[in-house]
Order: C-alpha cells, then structure tokens, then sequence
C-alpha cells in the first residue's frame, strides 16, 4: 500500500505542494496548541474527512475538528476515547475502523457518533496516541499515504517540542522500557549492569565522609582587652582621647565633674582643722586638768575620723581621672554620648585593646549546635573582605546559650588566629566552623530531619 500510494503521490504534485507548506508550518509552530490545531484542522487540505479527533494515551482526547474546548465529561468525548484506545498502535501503521471492527459494545455506538468509515493512524512510537478521521466514503489508498506521511513529519515537530506531560507515569514508564534492554542486557552479569552501577555509585556518594560545617554571624574582637569601667559613681565631664586612638600606658582618657567632689573635700578640709584645732586646746588644757585628759582619745578619734574622709575623698577625686592602663587602641563609641551622663560604678565606657591582639568571635545559633572540639578550624569570611578569609583554631564554646540583642539565643565562640591580621577590631563576617566527619548523606538531611523530628516529636 505504502509503494502504490507513493507512486500516487508523484502523480499528483498539487498535493505533495500541500503536504510541504503544512511540513513548514509544522516546523515553525511554537507550542502544542498550535500541532494540535492543525492535526484535526488542516489535515483536511490532504483528505477530505467529515470528523478528526486527537488521542493521547493519558487516556483522554486532546483536540477535536471544529471545536475550540473540549468538554471532556461529554458522552462523546468519553466514548471516543474509550475507542481510540481500544484501536491498535502499530508504531504508525494505519488502520482501516468500522462499526464491525470495534468491541461490541463501542461498535453499537459508532452509528450514532460517527460517519461509517473511520482511519486510525497511531503515532509512530506506537504507544502515545493517534489521529482517528471518519467520512462518509472509502478511504482511497492516495489519502492513506499522504495522511500517514503527514502524521511522520507532525510527529516528529511535536517530538522536538517536549512531551505534553513530561512528568507523567506513562512517560517514565516508557522511557524506563526502552532502556531496559541495554541495562538488563543478557551477556552481562547483574553486577556490571548500568542500574546497579549507578546505583552502587550513588550509595558510595551518600556514605563518603565530608567535614560537618555550620556558619555562623562572627566578628574580630579584642583577645585580651582592657576594660575600662567606671571607678565611681558620676557624671562624665570631658573626653582626652577620640575613638580608634593610640594612647600610651598612664595617658589620660577621660574624666568626671569633680565639682561636687571638690566641694565635699574642701568641706570635709574644714571639718579636719576645726577637729585638730579642738584636739590641741583640749591638749593644752590637759597639762592643768584631769577632765580635758579623759576628752583627748574622743578628739583623737575624731581627727582619724575627718583624715579617713578627707584621704577618702581625696582618692575619689583621682580617680575621677581615668588614665590607660596599658597601650594600645581605644575601643569605644562616640564621646559626645557620654558627656553629661550619668554613670554607675563598674559601668564598662571603653576598651583598650593592644594592636594585634585580636581573634575571631562567633555566635553558634541552637539549631546548628555541633559538636566543636578545641583547635577546631575557623574560618572567617569578612563583609568588607570576601576574598581574603580569616584562618583561626577554636580556642572554646561557652556552655551555656546568651541572649543576642535580635532577641534569638545563641553559645558565644570565640577562636585564636592562625597568624598576623591587617584586619581591623570590629569587622563582621560570617564564620563557617568546621566539626568531625560525617557522611554525606548526614550533611545533607541533618537540618530536615531536625526539623521533622521537632514537628512530629519522633
């Protein structure tokens, strides 16, 4: 039939002129909307048809001549689909259907759905669908070949744009059919066959041991700081240094309003006088009377009184003066801040950290609370300095879990430098902190399954 109907086709150049401008338009369609369209449609220009329907093996029908949407609980488009998946599906053999050559019961049904001649051309893959047409006359042997002919060059369009359904059961299904023959190849034995290498390749992936490693917010901080803290309670007066400072041991930093302290001082000065001077009356007069010797010890008494406040207030006045106890950088915020204010005692101000005496300071967040042992690798990836890391040795993980100032919880770190850094204190970055091995699969599953487990409490 195929050798006849071609010799035909050479005899009728209008209709093979037709068959290349549909090959075209087939080429250049942009989605399956528009093949759809022109199987049922244009087909008409090849073979004259009364009715042509398109069946995919989803088991529904996917475009029928002369209608724009089809309703796909119709009794119509239900039973049609019911034979075009009963029709056979020679990889794109076509088939002459009529009433007599369907199931009884879809056959009884043709004369009143269908004109008496149908021809059923499958897809040539064999198993995802086809075109059914019906007219009213014999098919001729000149439509068959330029309709199957047709069905291989729209075929092959509708291929190259995707599956319909890429992620049906059907295709999956078929595509795992047609590599079984060369992964279950009989000359092979099961252990060199491509399912069971793969497979025994990913479970090697899976169990192959990597470095647990979490992140973290992290910052380089002061090692062994300086802490300034207020010696006594106060109002600041003025600043000597500015922020970010070098100062030498013993330079002034800063310093309190000392009026109030002058004016208790000068007070308890007075009290000091008029307590000695009353001791040495009551001294004289202790030479000519037994009453003025029994009041020497209470006078002296309250001499060492009025001396203890004024030695008292005098060291209060010089520590209203703070000086540096070491050399280094001051670390502090903006001094027009504190001017003016009110301090308590013991009231951290500032710092004085010794230039490269720094480390690396992490905050370790609950939920990636690993196991970190001292010496453990630090890595320090700064927001300012991405591409020059900071290498550091975990040097301990407090116990217990602080509050931030975001409100969350989290275990203080901190880490010593593997060496020198020309890195400034107080630049922030992300700390990726390194564990003991584990398998890959656990790197991977072990924040799900946390959180699986703390919603399903298993």
């Amino acid at each position: 039939m195929a050798s006849e109907g071609s010799a035909n086709i050479q005899m009728q150049p209008e209709a093979l002129g037709v068959l290349l401008d549909m090959s075209r338009r087939a080429r250049e369609a942009g989605d399956h909307a528009v093949l759809s369209f022109m199987a049922v449609n244009d087909s008409h220009a090849l073979a004259h048809y009364r009715q042509a329907a398109m069946w995919l093996a989803d088991g529904a029908i996917h475009a029928l001549s002369g209608v724009v949407q089809i309703e796909a609980n119709a009794p119509y488009a239900q039973w049609l689909g019911h034979v075009c998946a009963a029709l056979p599906g020679a990889n794109g053999v076509p088939s002459l259907v009529e009433a007599h050559t369907l199931p009884e019961a879809l056959g009884a049904e043709w004369g009143e759905w269908l004109p008496a001649f149908g021809l059923w051309i499958p897809f040539p893959d064999g198993v995802s669908g086809g075109w059914l047409f019906a007219r009213d006359t014999q098919w001729g042997d000149i439509d068959i070949a330029l309709l199957a002919e047709w069905m291989r060059i729209w075929h092959h369009a509708w291929s190259a744009l995707g599956l319909r359904n890429p992620w049906s059961w059907r295709h999956w299904r078929k595509k795992t059919a047609g590599a079984a023959p060369a992964a279950a190849a009989p000359a092979r034995p099961w252990w060199r066959r491509p399912r069971v290498l793969w497979s025994l390749a990913v479970a090697l992936l899976l169990v192959f041991p990597v470095r647990l490693t979490v992140l973290a917010p992290g910052e380089l901080v002061p090692a062994k700081p300086a802490v300034i803290r207020a010696p006594l309670e106060g109002v600041i007066g003025s600043f000597a240094v500015k922020p970010n400072q070098q100062v030498t041991a013993g330079q002034l930093l800063f310093s309190f309003d000392d009026a109030p302290l002058q004016a208790r001082l000068e007070v308890s000065r007075q009290g000091l006088a008029g307590a000695l001077a009353e001791y040495r009356q009551a001294a004289q007069l202790a030479l000519s009377e037994e009453k003025s010797k029994s009041q020497l010890a209470m006078l002296t008494a309250k001499v060492e009184e009025r001396q203890a406040e004024v030695d008292y207030l005098d060291g209060q006045l010089e520590r209203s003066r703070v000086l540096a106890p070491q050399a280094g950088t001051v670390l502090m915020d903006d001094p027009s801040e504190w001017i003016g204010r009110p301090v308590a005692v013991g009231e951290r101000i500032a710092r004085v950290a010794t230039p490269g005496d720094v480390e690396v300071e992490a905050w370790l967040p609950l939920g990636d609370a690993i196991p970190l042992d001292a010496g453990a690798t630090a890595t320090l990836y700064l927001n300012a300095s991405p591409l020059a890391p900071v290498g550091a040795r975990t040097r301990y993980v407090a116990h217990d879990a602080l509050q931030r100032p975001d409100g969350g919880y989290a275990y203080r770190v901190r880490a010593t430098l593997d060496g020198a850094t020309g890195h400034r204190v107080g630049l922030k970055g992300t700390a990726k902190l390194a564990g003991g091995r584990v398998p890959l699969i656990y790197w991977v599953l072990r924040r799900p399954l946390a959180a699986i487990r703390q919603t399903i409490g298993y």
